[in-house]
């Protein structure tokens, strides 16, 4: 059986803002690293892993690093096949901000964005790599939210038909004889531990 931690990047100063990021290579902000080390020492206290992989892009890639250094566990690579949807000519901008530019029906114009199968299929591109390649291990990517639930949406329609996933959450995806399951969904037990300190 392979186990792969889905876990989504810490929180940035965009994220706090309503601001789309996209392929954007915007930074972690000093609240994301501390969710990052909250989500690191949960990890170290829990199940070992085997490696890490993540994004390139330097939310993704800070967040991954902090976990490695806890777990004494190198990032193996980054994938550029777990970056976030890219967001087009959106990137940079608020709700407001497009409604005033675009109006009401702004997701229906074409605005460059990366398409929703594409962006999809390349995520799931890398999970299939990566049961190829590392059969019977525990992997743990360091990815993006619209890009995971993606993933979930079409590994597990049923199961997944919405999914909002929270700044270093964590979901657990099993594989065994070609099935898929989840067994833990966008869980951040650990930032509620760390606000309690």
């Amino acid at each position: 059986m392979t186990t792969i931690g889905l876990v989504r990047h810490g929180i940035t100063d965009w994220n706090i803002q309503g601001i789309a990021q996209g392929s954007s290579d915007v930074p972690l902000n000093e609240t994301g690293r501390q969710q990052a080390e909250s989500l690191a020492n949960r990890l170290a206290a829990e199940e070992s892993w085997d490696l890490i992989i993540s994004s390139d892009l330097s939310r993704a890639k800070e967040t991954a690093e902090i976990i490695g250094r806890t777990l004494y566990l190198p990032v193996s690579h980054f994938d550029t096949r777990l970056r976030e949807r890219s967001g087009g000519k959106i990137e940079g901008t608020t709700e407001r901000e497009r409604l005033e530019k675009w109006g009401p029906d702004w997701r229906n114009l074409d605005l460059a964005m990366e398409d929703l199968g594409e962006a999809t299929e390349r995520g799931l591109a890398c999970l299939e790599d990566i049961l190829e390649n590392f059969h019977g291990q525990r992997v743990l990517l360091v990815s993006h939210g619209a890009l995971i639930g993606l993933m979930l949406q079409k590994l597990m329609p049923e199961k997944f038909k919405e999914t909002s996933m929270d700044n270093t959450s964590i979901t657990i995806l099993k594989n065994a004889d070609s099935r898929w399951d989840c067994s833990l969904f966008n869980c951040t037990v650990h930032l509620a531990k760390s606000e309690s300190y």
